[in-house]
């Protein structure tokens, strides 16, 4: 694994706070896939009920607080597949 998807795992894990009542899937783009499970956030690409597709300077920018996933989605930065409802309850680790 690459120190960037360590890092991104790590950062993950730290605001999800004990997991996820689903499984998503963080896709950043020329890196790799995470799944975000009950278990927490790992290296994985597994099929998932939701997935969100960004650039690894998307993804940065959101996990630091300096661009709101909304905002990211409607300019077209961000990518979401699947259950929208469960991206949805992934909002508070990106505050």
């Amino acid at each position: 694994m690459s120190d960037v998807m360590e890092k991104a795992v790590e950062t993950l894990n730290a605001k999800i706070d004990g997991g996820f009542d689903g499984v998503a899937k963080f896709v950043i783009e020329d890196e790799g896939a995470i799944i975000v499970d009950s278990e927490g956030a790992h290296a994985a690409d597994t099929p998932a009920e939701v997935t969100l597709t960004a650039s690894l300077d998307t993804f940065r920018d959101m996990m630091e607080g300096d661009l709101n996933p909304t905002s990211a989605f409607m300019t077209g930065r961000l990518r979401i597949e699947g259950d929208m409802g469960k991206a949805m309850q992934l909002a508070h680790i990106f505050t």
